[in-house]
């Protein structure tokens, strides 16, 4: 089981580029009993009007389930068009993804997004910033 500590250090990691413009919130850790050596790592982005996230990647044993609370998020991966979602609204990435666009779609009400990763259990970040110029 990932300790309290690492959960946080892995949530400080996915939102301290822009810290902002995006709050990320742990909410769970959870080793999957049924699957050795994975864990379902559960955060909230809260992302402030016009706050967006830089482009990046996941863990490559990374699999992302999103799912919109609140507001609407502008989301792109794989070189897929840019598309807003809504609250109810979700989408998942696969292990390896490039995530080019993640966004709050109003420049004047919050948005509030769930990412729930089944990773491999020694992962230590979640989220690697892409280096300038990709």
């Amino acid at each position: 089981m990932i300790k309290p500590i690492a959960l946080f250090l892995a949530a400080a990691a996915l939102g301290s580029a822009t810290p902002r413009e995006e709050t990320v919130t742990p909410a769970f850790s959870q080793p999957i009993s049924n699957i050795p050596g994975k864990v379902m790592i559960a955060v909230k982005i809260d992302y402030s009007p016009g706050g967006a996230s830089p482009s990046h990647r996941h863990p490559k044993s990374a699999f992302i389930f999103a799912y919109v609370l609140s507001g609407e998020i502008r989301s792109a991966v794989d070189g897929a068009p840019p598309r807003i979602f809504r609250p109810g609204e979700s989408w998942s990435e696969s292990p390896g993804a490039h995530h080019t666009v993640s966004e709050n779609a109003s420049k004047t009400k919050p948005a509030q997004l769930l990412a729930v990763f089944v990773v491999d259990a020694g992962e230590k970040q979640l989220v690697y910033p892409d280096k300038t110029g990709q």
